[in-house]
């Protein structure tokens, strides 16, 4: 089994259509199976797809509009297999986007939720933010893929603290007894100790970064960005957790210019199991 996380920066970068193909052609290589995006933008002015365009679409919110420049729709146009996908909108992004998650999957989706774990539910409000799960079967078991875009560690008013115990009393709800990965951006840096990363890591959750046989730095934001402006340090924020301690066979951190091309602010993360 092959997972992809990547926080998009959607319709915020450079030469974007350009990055979404050079996107595709690398998930099209490496025939992922399960893919979770974050920071997944379409415009709030644009007009609504058809349902003709979402026959593969599992929605996870009632009444989800899904526009035409949905990046997660203009990406998947673009893939040879045909992922069965669910987005949810989260907050506005950059004044003018429903900016929120999406998760691809190459089997069909059973169930799927969105449920806000901040306490802010302002939609105006970036500090809203919101887990999406599916649940799929892979090799024939049942299994939940979580995706996240987490707040930061010292947010006086929307701190990661909380933020994860809401997530685990929705991990709770959701996943029961059944195998399940976490994953996105998190927005807490593994080499700071007693902060984000240590308390997933003490509920229980095991990073796949740790568990792999093979694995490189691990480094998934190397530059000052959105929300890391003061940033001078490589930093390794994007995350694959898994409930079990099982067997990784590597952990990579991927579109980032070394070996596939650079398509968003932050590299992504390629687990495979």
């Amino acid at each position: 089994m092959k997972i992809l996380t990547l926080n998009t920066h959607a319709w915020i970068e450079e030469n974007q259509l350009v990055k979404i193909e050079q996107l595709a052609q690398f998930i099209n290589e490496h025939d992922f199976d399960v893919i979770a995006l974050q920071e997944v933008n379409q415009s709030m002015q644009e007009e609504a797809l058809p349902a003709s365009e979402l026959t593969y679409f599992h929605e996870a919110e009632e009444g989800t509009v899904v526009k035409a420049d949905n990046y997660a729709y203009v990406l998947r146009k673009q893939l040879h297999t045909e992922y069965y996908w669910t987005y949810i909108k989260v907050h506005v992004g950059f004044e003018k986007y429903d900016e929120g998650l999406a998760i691809l999957s190459k089997t069909p989706i059973q169930e799927a939720f969105g449920s806000y774990v901040s306490d802010m539910r302002d939609y105006e409000n970036y500090r809203t933010r919101k887990l999406l799960g599916i649940k799929t079967a892979i090799s024939g078991k049942d299994t939940w893929f979580v995706n996240g875009h987490f707040g930061w560690w010292h947010d006086e008013e929307e701190p990661f603290e909380r933020q994860w115990q809401h997530s685990l009393a929705v991990l709770d709800k959701h996943v029961d007894s059944l195998p399940a990965f976490i994953m996105g951006d998190f927005n807490n840096a593994a080499h700071i100790e007693g902060e984000g990363y240590t308390h997933v890591i003490q509920s229980g959750w095991h990073d796949c970064f740790e568990l792999a046989a093979q694995k490189d730095e691990g480094y998934t934001v190397v530059k000052a960005i959105a929300g890391w402006e003061e940033n001078k340090q490589k930093l390794r924020i994007d995350y694959v957790f898994s409930n079990r301690q099982i067997p990784v066979k590597t952990s990579k951190v991927v579109l980032d210019g070394a070996h596939s091309p650079i398509v968003s602010d932050h590299s992504g993360v390629a687990v495979e199991i």
